[in-house]
Formats: C-alpha cells, structure tokens, sequence
C-alpha cells in the first residue's frame, strides 16, 4: 500500500461516518434516498483532494471535514439530477435512486443535498469559501445544460467538447482543491496552483471516463455499457472517428446518428469499430496530457509527502478501470 493508499484509507472512514451522520439529521421523507446514495459508495474523491490540498500546505485542523464533504454532496446531488436527465437505471452497479423513489422525489432530494452542502460552508463565515463553491455548482449547472444543447450534434467543436467537460465535471473537482487551499490560508499564488491542479486533472477525469465508455464492460464501470453514445452525447472518441472518416461517409453516419436511427446492434458495431481504430486510446494519450498539467502545477507547493500524494493520484487516475 503506497502512502496515497494509506492516507485514503485513513480518511475515507471519517468521511462516510460524516456524511451518514448528516443523513440521520435529514428528515424522514428524505432520508432512505440519501442513504441509498451514499451506500453506493465511491472513491469520495473530491473530500479526499480538499483535505489533502489544506495538508499539503500545512493546515492540520479536523475541522476541515464539514466543508471537504460538502463537496460530495455536491457531487451526488449532481449525479441524483444527471441520471434523471439521462434516463440512466444503475449507476455504480445499483439502482438509480429515481427508479426506486420516483423522479419528483429524487430531484428534491438532490436539491436538499445542495442546500445542505451550501449550509455546511457558510457555517465557517468565510466569503471566499462559499463563492468557489457556488461558482463551482453554476458552472457544473452550466456545463450540463450545454452537454443537452449537443445531444446528437455530430458537427460539435472540439473546443466546446471541453469546455462542457470542464463544465459538467473538473470545476467541481478544482473547487474542492482551491477551498483546502482557501481553508489553509495560503495566498494567491498558491490558490491559483491548486486551482490549476484540480482543472487539469478534472479534465483528465472526464476524458477516461469518456474513453471508459466505450471500453469498459458493465461488469466493471457499474453502468450499461456505451451508455454516452446510445444516448447519444458527443464525447472525444467519436468527434475523432467522425474527423477521420470521408465526407460522403461521415454525412451518412451523422445523419442516422442525429436522427437515432441506429439500432443496438449499429450502436455496437460503432463502438466496436472506434475502440478498433485506436480513438478510445488517443483520448487517454488526451488525458494524460492534463495530468502532466496537474503535476506542473505542484511545483510551487513545499516538497512535502503530501505533495508527494498529489502525484501519486496522477498515474491511477489515468489507468483506472471504472
């Protein structure tokens, strides 16, 4: 177990007994749906990046907790909206909270996580604090309205791939290293290295999963396989397959993608024939060009083992599985 490992196991206990705590004060109507969502478990990777973040820079106050959860639970309120809006029905090889409890219900309840996550950070009076997260959660919003604006929208700029990407999932992940750097007082600079950090490995994280999409088994990632493209999301592999096919070609296939005329076995045929052709590879080779952004942006941190832990996570991040 490398010291990474070991700090993660040390942490993620304190981490789930909090935010079961928090679902215990819940009321009575909410409280069976939060508990479905954290019983489902997950890396708790953003906590995890707030308190490392603040440790890296010398800040050693259990305190720290409150707002490092606040970013899971702006995660999972995130992900209770996205599966509604998907349409998905297992997510980390469970059911989905709105197939068990309705739709209505689960958007409720993934609004109550977001006011409690709000409550938890205006509780330490520090202005900063709740701007980064509620700029992280505007943006995060953001991002997902524009993923829904290019469903289907094969003629999507690369440029504005990322920016979605960055939208709907690294700016949560930036925010939650900024506030450690906020929480342990460090100055601009340093914020702002954090906040380079946490963007670029953000980024990386979105392009693995949309690289895992195509190449992971359900057995594994915990959800249907290929589930992007048969909802039909724009992700990297496919703009690069549809960049390298003929005109006459591209036109045919973006037009019965466009107009879902492709049926399951199409579907997996594509997906088969992107894998194949080496595009859920070049958007790994993608990714790790975030993550050698992520690891520049630690240099001006105090060599440290915690810094030291920071470029661990770099290395899992990109060959990860699910």
């Amino acid at each position: 177990m490398n010291p990474l490992e070991r700090f993660h196991a040390q942490e993620l206990p304190r981490i789930n007994r909090f935010l079961e705590d928090q679902a215990e004060r819940m009321h009575v109507s909410v409280r069976p749906t939060v508990r479905h969502v954290f019983e489902a478990g997950g890396k708790r990777l953003r906590p995890i990046l707030t308190i490392l973040m603040a440790r890296v820079l010398g800040c050693r106050d259990r305190d720290i907790l409150p707002l490092a959860c606040s970013l899971e639970l702006l995660h999972s309120a995130t992900l209770l909206h996205d599966d509604i809006l998907d349409g998905a029905t297992i997510r980390r090889g469970r059911q989905t909270a709105h197939t068990l409890f309705g739709a209505t219900h689960t958007i409720l309840v993934g609004d109550a996580l977001l006011a409690l996550a709000n409550r938890l950070v205006a509780e330490y009076g520090v202005p900063a604090l709740t701007r980064h997260l509620s700029e992280a959660l505007l943006r995060t919003a953001t991002g997902e309205i524009q993923e829904i604006a290019h469903l289907r929208d094969t003629d999507l700029a690369i440029a504005t791939y990322y920016e979605i990407i960055t939208g709907k999932t690294a700016f949560l992940i930036q925010a939650a290293c900024r506030c450690g750097a906020v929480f342990a007082g460090a100055g601009d600079d340093l914020e702002e290295a954090a906040a380079d950090f946490g963007l670029c490995l953000g980024i990386a994280f979105q392009l693995v999963d949309d690289a895992l999409d195509y190449t992971s088994p359900s057995s594994v990632s915990g959800k249907p396989a290929a589930s992007d493209l048969k909802e039909g999301k724009v992700t990297l592999p496919l703009l690069l397959f549809l960049a390298d096919l003929d005109p006459g070609e591209r036109r045919r296939l973006a037009e019965d993608f466009k107009q879902d005329r492709l049926s399951p076995e199409d579907l997996e045929n594509l997906r088969e024939t992107i894998v194949s052709g080496g595009y859920a590879d070049k958007t790994r080779e993608a990714a790790a060009s975030y993550l050698a952004r992520a690891e520049t942006a630690l240099a001006p941190f105090p060599a440290s083992p915690e810094r030291d832990m920071l470029a661990l996570a770099l290395g899992p991040m990109l060959d990860r599985k699910k």
